[in-house]
């Protein structure tokens, strides 16, 4: 009994010096953000498949817009980039 309470005790503790550690890491980047929706933004506008056979959704655009959720920013700029770069859609340059 007191074996589990000791480690329900170190459990404990654990999750309260991590959680700060782990909310920090969570914390976003506003400019990674906006950079990351205004390259998806722009890949949305000029690469739209409409009508039938269209070929169902673009997965790699799906994947950058979750890293992106995430808080992947920098996966999801690089997979934005180049999806734009492989449609020769132009972009901005990162400011």
């Amino acid at each position: 009994m007191k074996a589990c309470l000791g480690i329900l005790v170190s459990c404990a503790i654990a999750a309260a010096v991590l959680a700060p550690a782990s909310a920090r890491a969570q914390q976003t980047d506003p400019q990674l953000a906006a950079r990351c929706a205004q390259l998806g933004s722009l890949y949305d506008r000029y690469n739209t498949q409409r009508g039938e056979g269209s070929g169902g959704p673009n997965l790699a655009r799906l994947g950058a817009g979750v890293d992106c959720q995430k808080g992947r920013y920098q996966q999801g700029i690089k997979a934005l980039e180049e999806l734009l770069q492989r449609n020769r859609i132009p972009y901005p340059p990162a400011s």
